[in-house]
């Protein structure tokens, strides 16, 4: 095991207060000799025991933090809590609402629904039809 990945496998142990800010935000200098002047002065050590040994530390069981992790189902939950309100909003509600999510493009139109015309029933009945027989066809 190469040194790069023991240190990678102790900052994941490390509590999650103690962890190190990246260096741009580290101090709130500017101005062109910012980077020179920190390259210069060396780092004072933080207070606080040697991270260099593993002596006091808990190991994580990862078997627990998978558990921790892993994700819940909370479809019953949800199926309860939509069931339990039956309440429904106006048409007119819905409508404006759904106006307003819609785009101003026509392709995000509904397309227009068109009446459909009921067929129209003929004004003669069937004895206008057989007295019109008679008369042109002369049948009587």
């Amino acid at each position: 095991m190469s040194a790069s990945l023991l240190r990678r496998g102790l900052e994941l142990l490390e509590p999650p207060g103690r962890a190190k800010a990246p260096p741009g935000l580290q101090r709130g200098r500017a101005g062109p000799r910012a980077a020179g002047a920190a390259t210069r002065r060396k780092r004072a050590p933080e207070p606080g025991r040697n991270k260099a040994t593993v002596k006091g530390r808990v190991v994580k069981s990862a078997i627990e933090e998978y558990h921790k992790k892993k994700p819940v189902n909370h479809l019953r939950e949800n199926l309860q809590y939509m069931l339990k309100g039956r309440l429904v909003a106006d048409k007119a509600v819905t409508e404006q609402v759904l106006a307003q999510n819609r785009g101003r493009k026509s392709k995000d139109q509904p397309p227009e629904k068109t009446e459909k015309k009921k067929p129209e029933g003929t004004v003669f009945t069937e004895e206008d039809f057989r007295k019109f027989e008679r008369e042109y066809f002369g049948i009587p």
